[in-house]
């Protein structure tokens, strides 16, 4: 079982040097990858506008820098988005920057990518909301011409490129694409594109089985292998109520997820640092305590 953790950006508030010990700290108790969450703006509710799922004052650093910033102070740890909101993003500046982060980390770089929820944060960027699906696919085709090809044609619906080069390749050649989202759409995009499936909401074993059986089926359509597909999983949604709050200060409660998690068939569980802080670990170094004591208790227990 692969560990990972989601990065919290409260940890800014200790300044740059708080981000940096809690990379490191990560690192060297022994997960395996860090992810970072991905919004460039949040929308405050307004008429016609409901409120959305999180504090439109909550910090969010940028994910890529951010990453970029955590690969220079570490050296073993993998580097990935959960997930990088890829349509409301322009695809080639994309390519360009995961390219070089994956260069100078020395090929460590995981891309996550979903689609996204929040209308007012596509306008704010100038992208089409309603077109993030079909233009999420292209992109992730176009992604993949720009790592691996010496000269880019690409002729989509959405995006076009004409005899363009983008080097240097990344060391890894193929960056791996993991996809999140759990609607149908998105399961179908993980068996046809995606290199791994990041799923943030699983209730219990049966709707695992029903969404990995349903990757499986559209991977099997495209000719491909679903053995090859990775699967991961969050240990618990982003906390929204009192009960959600305390999860993270049970540990037993943890690791039996974690538990719960690989039985359903996943290779890898992400905790979630931000809700570690909001169960009352409120400092890099209570955050850190407590990582370092899940991971010693999950490995005890989950192989």
């Amino acid at each position: 079982m692969k560990l990972a953790v989601e990065f919290p950006s409260v940890a800014h508030r200790e300044g740059a040097d708080g981000v940096v010990r809690m990379a490191r700290a990560i690192e060297q108790i022994g997960y395996d990858h860090i992810d970072m969450f991905d919004h460039v703006v949040m929308g405050f509710p307004i008429d016609g506008r409901p409120p959305g799922p999180y504090n439109p004052a909550m910090p969010i650093l940028e994910a890529l820098m951010t990453l970029a910033h955590i690969a220079a102070v570490t050296t073993r740890v993998t580097l990935g988005t959960e997930v990088l909101v890829l349509p409301q993003r322009q695809p080639t500046l994309v390519a360009k920057q995961v390219s070089t982060l994956d260069t100078l980390s020395g090929g460590r770089v995981r891309l996550g990518v979903g689609v996204g929820w929040q209308e007012s944060e596509y306008e704010a960027l100038g992208e089409d909301f309603h077109t993030r699906g079909a233009r999420m696919d292209e992109a992730i085709r176009m992604l993949r011409a720009y790592w691996t090809d010496p000269r880019i044609d690409f002729d989509g619906k959405h995006y076009h490129v004409t005899a363009m080069a983008m080097e240097p390749k990344p060391p890894q050649g193929r960056i791996p694409i993991w996809v999140g989202g759990n609607s149908e759409a998105a399961l179908r995009r993980v068996g046809q594109l995606g290199d791994g499936w990041l799923a943030s909401r699983i209730t219990d074993a049966a709707d695992a089985r029903r969404a990995i059986d349903t990757i499986r089926r559209h991977a099997e359509q495209a000719g491909r292998d679903p053995d090859a597909i990775g699967l991961q999983s969050m240990v618990a949604p982003p906390p929204r109520d009192a009960e959600g709050k305390r999860f993270y200060a049970e540990p037993d409660l943890v690791v039996a997820r974690v538990a719960a998690i690989k039985a359903m068939g996943f290779e890898w569980a992400t905790l979630n640092a931000t809700a570690i802080f909001q169960s009352g670990a409120r400092s890099v170094a209570a955050m850190t305590d407590t990582l370092a004591t899940l991971h010693t208790k999950i490995r005890a227990e989950v192989s």
